[in-house]
């Protein structure tokens, strides 16, 4: 199998990367790492990796200073779950899964998995079962119905639901052969802008310490993880991250603190002309655009990629989609553990398992190693904007990354390996800091850069706590 380093060579040159570059990184540690029959340690400490090297990469291009990168494997499997490790006030996670939400078998015996988090992704699997949101009741009604005839019409009521898939079954469908033909990340020149000059870095000793994005503007209109990991990365990395939310938009606190470090937070009512305009006026003065919302809805707002090109020329728009931009399936909604049922992984890991039904990757694998290369094209994006101008539009979806773990190969005896419990974390991957909720114990960002360490300058606060507007430069 492929080494850490022949897979991040291989993302690295994807997007151009200078071959040298890949002389200062060193990635230490062994899979397996958590029990998987798939490489997801190795996964996730790649994708970390690629983020934190193109931020190495921006330092040298405004300072022309060089530096090294490390990521242990360990701490990068271990950041991969941080939110399972989080702790307030020395308090674990409270659970996080809605109650009906989980896995069922239908009529022709198959399973189906459904995603309730979000109450009105609940109301609409219930409604299409004509049943109260009860958990014997769903399974009851579910037994009505044939596994793909509930996917259909579930997501055709606005639910979040996936058929339990074998792998050469998910490899037949058209959705599968669109993917095959896209790259892992998507990164195309929108529109013509002349490039933007790097923000002065701040001076040795000022109250903003110097860091590869400092100055750098990011707007984050995500949630859940993927998206937020995504802008918690280019947080670390020292970029002024806002993050746009609605005081009306269902939320799981949890993975909003988790993933809110470093970050200011907003409320913007975008069903409003004021909140556009309030959207509207932080985008001409934004560096880079990071959205995860469901195809097409920021489109209709007027924040399609190229409406925000209009808006700002020299751009860099990040789009997070479930299952890729192009096929059947691009305007399907969707979720990391729904994505991993539909594409065959958890019907493999049950298979490795020996057990007749559907096992989970041990991680959000395909959220936060997406997350990692959002942020990691994002940065790459602009640091060809910065050479070469143009707006830019980066594209990453959950089942690509998806594809690319699957393609990883697989681990003989990795489903024995023992788990991480959270007395296992090394407390040097852990770091205490005051919040916006509480004291936090949190997962430290596992990208070692020698000159420029990544850390998170702000603390996590409660959705909305911020004015929608840019702290000065400098």
């Amino acid at each position: 199998m492929q080494s850490s380093a022949g897979i991040l060579s291989d993302i690295w040159t994807s997007v151009g990367g200078d071959l040298a570059a890949l002389d200062r990184v060193r990635l230490s540690g062994e899979e397996p790492q958590l029990p998987s029959s798939f490489r997801v340690a190795v996964a996730g400490q790649v994708a970390i990796a690629a983020a934190g090297l193109a931020a190495a990469e921006i330092w040298k291009l405004r300072t022309a200073e060089a530096q090294e990168v490390h990521v242990d494997m360990r701490h990068a499997a271990v950041e991969c779950r941080s939110e399972r490790y989080l702790r307030l006030d020395d308090k674990p996670p409270p659970p996080a899964w809605d109650a009906i939400a989980g896995v069922y078998r239908t009529g022709d015996n198959r399973f189906i998995r459904c995603h309730t988090n979000f109450p009105h992704h609940r109301d609409a699997v219930c409604k299409v079962l004509g049943c109260e949101p009860e958990r014997e009741k769903v399974q009851a009604a579910l037994m009505q119905w044939k596994g793909e005839d509930f996917e259909t019409a579930a997501y055709a009521a606005g639910g979040v639901v996936a058929l339990m898939r074998s792998h050469d079954e998910w490899s037949a469908l058209p959705q599968a052969r669109a993917l095959a033909e896209l790259p892992l990340i998507s990164i195309e020149k929108i529109g013509d802008a002349p490039p933007k000059p790097w923000p002065a870095i701040p001076s040795k000793g000022s109250s903003r310490d110097d860091r590869p994005l400092s100055g750098l503007r990011v707007l984050d209109l995500s949630r859940v993880i993927a998206g937020p990991v995504a802008g918690r990365t280019l947080a670390a990395y020292g970029a002024d991250v806002l993050l746009v939310s609605g005081p009306e938009l269902p939320a799981i606190p949890w993975l909003t603190i988790d993933t809110g470090r470093g970050k200011l937070t907003t409320f913007i009512e975008l069903k409003s002309e004021a909140g556009r305009l309030q959207l509207r006026e932080l985008l001409k003065d934004a560096d880079i655009f990071s959205q995860g919302y469901r195809p097409r809805a920021l489109a209709a707002l007027g924040f399609s990629p190229q409406d925000a090109a209009r808006i700002n020329p020299g751009i860099v728009y990040v789009t997070l989609s479930a299952y890729g931009h192009s096929g059947p399936w691009a305007e399907r909604r969707g979720f990391d553990s729904l994505v991993q049922t539909t594409t065959g992984f958890n019907h493999a890991e049950g298979r490795a398992a020996g057990i007749d039904g559907p096992k989970e990757l041990p991680a959000q694998m395909l959220d936060h190693a997406t997350g990692y290369l959002m942020a990691f094209g994002a940065m790459i994006a602009k640091a060809r904007q910065a050479s070469e101008g143009g707006s830019w539009h980066v594209r990453v979806s959950l089942a690509q990354t998806g594809r690319w773990l699957w393609n990883l190969g697989r681990l003989d005896r990795g489903l024995d390996t023992p788990d991480i419990t959270g007395d296992a974390v090394h407390p040097a991957f852990i770091e205490t800091v005051s919040s916006g909720f509480g004291m936090l114990k949190a997962v430290r960002h596992s990208a070692e850069l020698s000159k420029t360490p990544a850390r998170w300058s702000r603390p996590a606060m409660p959705l909305g706590s911020h004015l929608p507007q840019w702290p000065t430069r400098g």
